[in-house]
């Protein structure tokens, strides 16, 4: 059976879970506190899965993926069945590119060990940290609104069924609540957003559907 090293409210194990659950594939969801014992993704025993110290990864027999995106693709490539990108060129880019928008330009910039160097090494006040948060997060989610304006766009991020970028933008979206962020200026992302979270397989995902949930 796959294994999952997630953390319940990690964006990028958020991926991964729904991806995992569109295709009906089941997993044993192993919890990697980040905040517990000054986080369990640092100390050694997971480090020897991850160097990184990120998650999620996932363990495939003997085979350790990490970085959500790859392993997203990798699901894609080894379970075809319930496809999670179009079947053309172009439409595989598009949903990469708006997959990438979020994982690559949103949350590398917002996430646990950046928000920790904000206020733990650079000293600053709670009140900066969160404005560094939404303005980044409020930058990246107007690019997406316009990126989702295309004709492209159908119920999803791409036509009518669940892509790669609806992976991304449902985690993406439950953060920025979480923050507080002013997300009625992107009226197309909450609405497929809207629509993502009454597919069980994407609604079972949600960070207080897990086993390590707080």
């Amino acid at each position: 059976m796959l294994k999952l090293y997630t953390y319940f409210r990690s964006s990028a194990a958020y991926r991964v879970r729904i991806a995992l659950n569109l295709k009906g594939l089941a997993y044993e969801a192993i919890p990697v506190h980040l905040l517990r014992n000054g986080g369990e993704q640092l100390q050694e025993r997971y480090r020897a899965i991850n160097p990184a110290g990120l998650v999620p990864s996932l363990q495939d027999g003997e085979h350790i993926l990490t970085q959500s995106l790859a392993i997203l693709e990798y699901l894609e490539e080894a379970w075809p069945g319930t496809p999670l990108l179009p079947a053309e060129a172009v439409g595989r880019a598009r949903v990469r590119a708006l997959a990438q928008t979020i994982a690559c330009e949103i949350h590398p910039l917002n996430n646990l060990r950046v928000l920790k160097y904000l206020s733990g090494t650079l000293k600053v006040s709670e009140e900066q940290k969160t404005q560094w948060y939404r303005h980044w997060t409020e930058e990246g989610l107007r690019t997406l609104e316009a990126l989702l304006r295309g004709a492209e766009t159908g119920t999803f991020c791409h036509g009518d069924a669940p892509t790669i970028a609806d992976c991304c933008l449902v985690p993406q979206v439950f953060n920025a609540q979480r923050f507080d962020v002013d997300v009625s200026a992107y009226p197309t992302v909450m609405a497929i957003y809207a629509r993502c979270s009454e597919i069980p397989a994407i609604a079972t995902a949600h960070p207080a559907q897990q086993p390590d949930a707080e």
